[in-house]
């Protein structure tokens, strides 16, 4: 039972939506829903539900044939769009009466274009929208993450350059069971040079990202995920994961290189979209989800040239 269900009264929680923690259990029914929804957008994916579910106090639940998330972020408590197949406006009608029992206002988040014009088409002013430009996600089309053409990606070619000449023992892996250890202890080196170079003396709270990722790693095959990982003399310096969105969209769930190796970011990610590729030929985008608001990594991406963003709303009744 997630925390804002716990003082709530037994006969009011046999009347509403049985929210529970995200189980890897559940990822067969959740996929199959995924899938019929179809959406870009990198909420709906089973790994970004599970591995952050602590991190937003976040329970789904099935409501006919649609998976319906409750979660608790900035905004407050919220829920997600629906995502499955059928009558979506019964669906929605279902989390309206849920946040009624529980005296709660009722918001939904991660709201597409696509979807506040369905929400508009069945409640026709009933709701209000605001954006949320820290959780657009940012969308490259694969072939150019791939072969790196064109002059705006010149200088990341540049970097790559670089990197090689710097670093000529370099290799690519994909990432095993066998060497998840390794990349765990990368990561664990990466947020030590991150507290040295920050002047913090004592071990850093390693963050939801930090946590995410642990988990993620830790069922890294009962998720399905896949991952890449660079050597130089041997020693990983870098590594990146995800797994399959949608139908033509690849989700990049996490992704860590030592920052002082001039072009190990630009490497990992144009190897990474490389064999995504190689593996999903139907993927034509390589989500690599939201920036946070943080600005150095909203200009990280940026520096991409993105080809789309998947828009956030919030949606609350007026």
């Amino acid at each position: 039972m997630v925390d804002w269900q716990r003082n709530l009264t037994k006969e009011k929680r046999d009347t509403m939506i049985d929210f529970q923690r995200p189980q890897l259990s559940d990822k067969p029914w959740v996929d199959e829903l995924l899938r019929a929804a179809d959406y870009r957008g990198c909420e709906y994916n089973f790994t970004t539900l599970y591995a952050w579910a602590d991190a937003f106090d976040q329970g789904i639940a099935r409501v006919g044939d649609f998976l319906v998330g409750h979660l608790c972020g900035a905004l407050g408590c919220s829920y997600l769009y629906p995502a499955g197949r059928g009558d979506v406006a019964q669906a929605i009608r279902a989390m309206e009466a849920d946040a009624a029992e529980r005296g709660k206002p009722f918001r939904m988040v991660c709201l597409t274009p696509r979807h506040m014009e369905e929400l508009e088409r069945f409640f026709p002013g009933q709701y209000k929208f605001q954006a949320d430009r820290d959780g657009f996600d940012y969308l490259y089309e694969i072939d150019r993450l791939a072969d790196l053409g064109g002059k705006k990606l010149h200088a990341k070619r540049n970097h790559i350059n670089r990197f090689m000449e710097n670093n000529p023992s370099w290799v690519y892996e994909d990432i095993t069971p066998d060497t998840l250890a390794e990349c765990m202890q990368m990561d664990r080196e990466w947020y030590r040079r991150a507290m040295v170079r920050e002047g913090l003396e004592e071990e850093p709270d390693l963050g939801d990202e930090g946590r995410a990722l642990r988990l993620a790693m830790d069922h890294y095959q009962e998720l399905g995920l896949e991952g890449g990982l660079i050597r130089v003399y041997g020693e990983v310096v870098a590594f990146t994961m995800g797994d399959p969105l949608s139908s033509d969209t690849y989700d990049v769930h996490f992704e860590k290189a030592y920052g002082e190796l001039q072009g190990a970011y630009a490497m990992i990610n144009r190897e990474f979209a490389r064999r995504v590729r190689e593996r999903h030929p139907q993927v034509k985008y390589l989500n690599r989800e939201d920036d946070m608001g943080v600005e150095g990594l909203r200009k990280a991406k940026e520096s991409y040239y993105p080809d789309l963003m998947v828009e956030k709303y919030a949606a609350e009744k007026v």
